[in-house]
């Protein structure tokens, strides 16, 4: 089974989709957006990610009053999330930027508004954040695009994962395994459940979304058959933001999409089969000839 996102295609048979989840890391500055996109296409990423809101609409009502701390001085959390917010002409400026360097480019959105809104740009995909994954409201929406949609299954069972798993259909989704701590200690990754949601929804493509510190959970991941791989992306983890130390800074992502290649070439196909690089140790060192 392969889902077509964009030029690409994620299953099995094909390399693993990598995606540099650049999120809120930008910090509502489309210069460092471009910058992100940059280190996504260096390192030989396929997709850049952001998340969209209607602030007024995604903001839970027990925090728009509260307090923020940020670089642009204390204001309430709703303020914050308006002053972090790209507006369209923004959208389209970086979303044309990854597009030119080669990546395709989507978003999380948070609200049936935002829904809309990345239609209009003509987005190849939709991803749905994990805080989502119970708004059956939102998720209709996302299903009447008909566009592929990335499901991210973080702080929820698998029987809310069931019902968000019914609204789609099974041709046009990638289900993420992810664990919704920042970051993620080692203990709570849980891997063993990107077997279980392949068993248990059979053909559809399985992922890893990781918010870990570090490469190894993610690699592991790959080798456990995960055939997207969703991480966070920053210029520098001390920046401000809620994120940023959970994210890879450019070196570490370029090795991660490295390091991936090499563990998707060296899975093979399964088929036991004696290589040529065997056939002169073979004839040096085998005894016997069956």
């Amino acid at each position: 089974m392969m889902v077509a996102i964009g030029s690409h295609f994620v299953g099995q048979a094909h390399p693993v989709y990598v995606i540099g989840e650049i999120g809120l890391n930008h910090n509502g500055d489309v210069d460092i957006a471009k910058r992100l996109i940059d280190v996504a296409a260096d390192a030989g990423a396929q997709a850049v990610k952001f998340q969209k809101r209607t602030p007024e609409i995604s903001t839970p009502d027990h925090m728009k009053n509260t307090p923020r701390e940020t670089p642009w001085g204390t204001m309430t959390y709703l303020e914050y999330r308006y002053r972090v917010e790209f507006d369209r002409e923004q959208y389209i400026e970086i979303g044309d930027y990854a597009t030119v360097n080669g990546l395709d480019w989507f978003a999380s959105p948070w609200d049936e508004p935002s829904v809309a809104f990345l239609e209009d740009l003509n987005v190849v995909a939709h991803k749905v954040a994990s805080a989502s994954l119970t708004d059956s409201s939102m998720l209709r929406a996302l299903a009447d695009t008909g566009k592929p949609v990335i499901l991210s299954t973080g702080m929820s069972t698998i029987e809310q994962i069931d019902t968000a798993v019914e609204l789609f259909d099974a041709d046009n989704l990638v289900i993420l395994h992810a664990t919704s701590t920042y970051p993620l200690p080692p203990e709570e990754a849980n891997l063993r459940m990107i077997d279980t949601l392949s068993q248990r929804y059979t053909g559809v493509p399985v992922g890893y979304s990781g918010h870990e510190r570090g490469l190894q959970v993610s690699l592991a991941a790959v080798a456990l058959g995960a055939v997207v791989v969703e991480r966070h992306i920053t210029l520098d983890r001390t920046m401000w933001g809620s994120d940023h130390a959970a994210s890879l800074e450019p070196g570490g992502f370029e090795h991660l999409v490295r390091d991936i290649r090499i563990i998707s070439e060296a899975l093979g196909d399964g088929v036991k089969r004696v290589f040529p690089g065997e056939l002169a140790p073979m004839a040096k060192l085998r005894r016997v000839v069956a």
